[in-house]
């Protein structure tokens, strides 16, 4: 009876892990196109949180996970997680915020802000929604359609506003400098430089964190030191970012949103240019995984080096857009 109560404790620890290494299988990979659609099939979350489901991964930020990232405040420090919206054209920012003053009186001022284009792309800091911005198909997260977009003159489902009430969880900074044979002397990664999942599971151990259900994992890559040392690059030129094999850590761990000093897709990315930005579809298409483009951690991340400490309360709250497809936005880290 003992032999048996212990095989299957055994069989209830592999099955309820996905992807484990312990069953001696090889771990899957994303090097074609062949994995990278059997990839979109076996990471889907459609259907986890029922049909109507607008949330996806955010789900997993649980009113105890906000608890405990409460707690992670030791310093009181609160350091915002954006950066500057830019508001000249440069080789990396063909739209830009243009700000007009209003009339200047004794009374005071107003001014304008305007988009010149969208603030999605590879400069505004900004939030994707879960659905409709990236979609593979014709298909968005859950199953919603572009022939529903359409018809609604928006995202119908799963549109920025379902994040009204914020973003409060832990997150997670990931020094990708820290990695051996990464970074420039300079501290930065060069355009092109992929961050795999392994890589992700070696910061795991230089910084001794594990990350959970319901985290935020954020990603340094230095991206915007270089871009004042150096000058802009365009988006030809490529950016350092996440491969797409990091889309089964993020599964595995129940991470509910990814974030990055670029747009979080390695650019080149290895895969055929017919699958582009490939963790952007198995993010927020697959899984239902919000992704934060373009955020500068150049503060945050000085500030954990000289804690010693990568984790800490984060917070974000998109604008209140009925129906759009993202927002941008402010997040602080909180230490």
């Amino acid at each position: 009876m003992r032999i048996l109560m212990i095989g299957l404790i055994v069989l209830g620890a592999a099955v309820s892990i996905p992807y484990s290494r312990s069953q001696g299988t090889a771990r899957p990979a994303i090097a074609n196109e062949e994995d990278f659609r059997r990839a979109m099939k076996d990471l889907s979350n459609w259907g986890r949180w029922g049909a109507d489901d607008e949330l996806g991964a955010a789900n997993l930020i649980t009113p105890a996970k906000r608890k405990q990232a409460v707690a992670l405040v030791k310093e009181g420090l609160s350091i915002s997680m954006a950066h500057d919206v830019i508001q000249e054209k440069a080789a990396d920012a063909p739209n830009i915020l243009e700000r007009v003053l209003g009339n200047v009186s004794p009374t005071g001022t107003t001014d304008r802000y305007q988009y010149t284009g969208t603030y999605h792309g590879v400069s505004h800091s900004h939030l994707d929604a879960v659905d409709c911005h990236v979609m593979a198909d014709g298909k968005g997260y859950n199953g919603r359609t572009m022939e529903d977009i359409k018809a609604a003159g928006g995202c119908p489902k799963g549109n920025i506003n379902a994040l009204k009430d914020g973003v409060v969880t832990r997150a997670i900074l990931f020094d990708a400098t820290r990695l051996p044979g990464k970074a420039t002397p300079q501290g930065w990664l060069e355009p092109g430089t992929a961050i795999h999942r392994e890589d992700l599971e070696a910061l795991e151990k230089l910084e001794r964190v594990k990350v959970s259900p319901g985290d935020v994992i954020l990603l340094y890559t230095g991206r915007w030191k270089r871009r004042a040392a150096l000058g802009p690059w365009p988006s030809t030129t490529g950016f350092a970012g996440y491969h797409a094999d990091v889309a089964y850590f993020i599964k595995e761990r129940g991470v509910s949103f990814i974030g990055s000093d670029g747009p979080n897709d390695v650019m080149p990315s290895g895969l055929p240019p017919a699958i582009a930005i490939p963790l952007h579809q198995l993010s927020l298409v697959a899984m239902g995984v919000d992704i934060f483009d373009n955020l500068d951690f150049e503060r945050a991340v000085e500030q954990a080096r000289r804690l010693n400490r990568y984790e800490f309360l984060f917070t974000a709250a998109p604008l209140r857009i009925e129906k759009g497809t993202g927002s941008p936005l402010n997040p602080l880290a909180i230490f």
